[in-house]
């Protein structure tokens, strides 16, 4: 089992990121340790995230967190995990 992140996650995340660190440091760093701890435990969960709402697959599921959305995809015959992006979906207060 392998889990990936897209390049594109890594840029929306970073971005989210320094926008949180400026006004909270803590919060910043807190919303990323939990968020790394749900993505690393993506796979023995995978079973309790619904299907995307932004891809019309099967095998994409959507993570819902603190206001926004963390679609992934499960390659099933590679065992790997693939994620897609992260997606804002609320205003969020940390």
């Amino acid at each position: 089992m392998k889990i990936v992140n897209s390049k594109l996650y890594e840029e929306q995340l970073k971005s989210i990121l320094d926008s949180f660190f400026n006004n909270d440091k803590k919060s910043a760093k807190s919303f990323k340790l939990y968020l790394d701890t749900i993505i690393l435990n993506m796979p023995t969960k995978v079973a309790k995230y619904k299907k995307s709402l932004y891809f019309d697959d099967e095998n994409i599921k959507d993570i819902e967190h603190q206001g926004f959305t963390i679609p992934f995809y499960h390659d099933i015959i590679k065992d790997t995990y693939v994620v897609l992006g992260i997606i804002t979906y609320t205003n969020h207060n940390l």
